[in-house]
């Protein structure tokens, strides 16, 4: 039995990339192709792949926004996610909430390198769409800034605490999640520009954490010696934070073929092997991500990038 995925992506066709593996016995064959920020062409796209893959991520956009345990749902996403109607769709927010919760914990627990968790100030990109990464941060780093105001909305206000994230989420997220998702997040070609952004938070942070893409976007040209924890990486990537002078790359997801791909294409490869086991009327837990995430042994991958 071969298990097939795909992720549809509001980002740059540029990033695309498909690979295969082997994971608890099964030959898995994951895909992810970029739509330019064109959400018509995603949607039609869905519809084409529809009962011909396993499972379907959306990528480059969010369905849901978390804030703790209530969801917003994200009107842009809806409109992709209902265009299949037999394979099942994800966008990595049932794995924000469990892998990213165990990085941050490695980080703490078992990381070896510098700069220690423990004894650092994190810059978190965005708290509402990694509700998980943004408690654990909140218990195991020495301080964090959530940066939603200054790179989701373009207010350079930083926000110093879980309990101020959360009352924004509340009184933003209604308001938010009804715009185009192209206003609040950089898709296709933005994707490949960089335009720095509030330079002091990221001179104050010995980690910056979250979503790849507001990283490479916002970030200075200069991150000597900063450790980065993301997800989605490609080889260019990796060169770009190297010559950046970026000290520590770390992944929430692991590495296929030289690339890191995102949650939501993991989801959909763990969503795709719970229903082999169950069957195809399955509904997913919580717990089934934490089972199968033990089965397939899957940790953060650490590289150092300078000497």
């Amino acid at each position: 039995m071969t298990i097939n995925v795909l992720s549809v992506s509001l980002g740059s066709s540029k990033r695309d990339k498909r690979a295969e593996t082997e994971l608890l016995g099964e030959k898995v064959i994951i895909e992810r192709r970029g739509t330019d920020g064109d959400i018509g062409k995603a949607i039609s796209m869905i519809a084409e792949n529809d009962g011909k893959v396993d499972a379907i991520g959306l990528g480059g956009i969010d369905l849901y926004l978390w804030v703790g345990e209530r969801r917003y749902t994200v009107r842009d996403a809806l409109r992709m996610a209902r265009a299949a109607k037999i394979s099942p769709v994800v966008d990595g927010s049932g794995l924000k909430n469990t892998l990213e919760r165990r990085a941050v914990k490695w980080l703490a627990d078992e990381f070896e390198g510098e700069p220690l968790l423990s004894e650092s100030h994190a810059l978190l990109m965005s708290g509402v769409d990694r509700t998980g990464m943004a408690q654990a941060l909140d218990k195991h780093a020495k301080s964090v800034t959530f940066g939603d105001l200054a790179f989701a909305v373009g207010i350079g206000i930083p926000i110093k605490s879980i309990k101020a994230l959360f009352f924004l989420g509340h009184a933003l997220l209604p308001i938010v999640t009804r715009l185009p998702f192209t206003w609040i997040y950089p898709t296709g070609e933005k994707q490949e520009k960089c335009t720095p952004r509030y330079p002091k938070l990221f001179e104050e942070a010995d980690w910056v954490c979250g979503d790849f893409n507001y990283i490479k976007r916002y970030a200075p040209t200069g991150l000597s010696g900063k450790a980065i924890l993301t997800n989605t990486t490609t080889e260019d990537d990796v060169a770009m934070l190297r010559e950046r002078g970026v000290a520590w790359l770390v992944t929430t997801t692991p590495v296929f073929d030289g690339r890191s791909f995102g949650t939501n294409l993991l989801e959909a490869v763990i969503v795709s092997l719970v229903r082999r086991d169950h069957g195809s009327d399955y509904s997913v837990t919580d717990a089934d991500y934490e089972i199968y995430l033990n089965k397939l042994s899957l940790k953060p991958v650490a590289r150092k990038l300078t000497n």
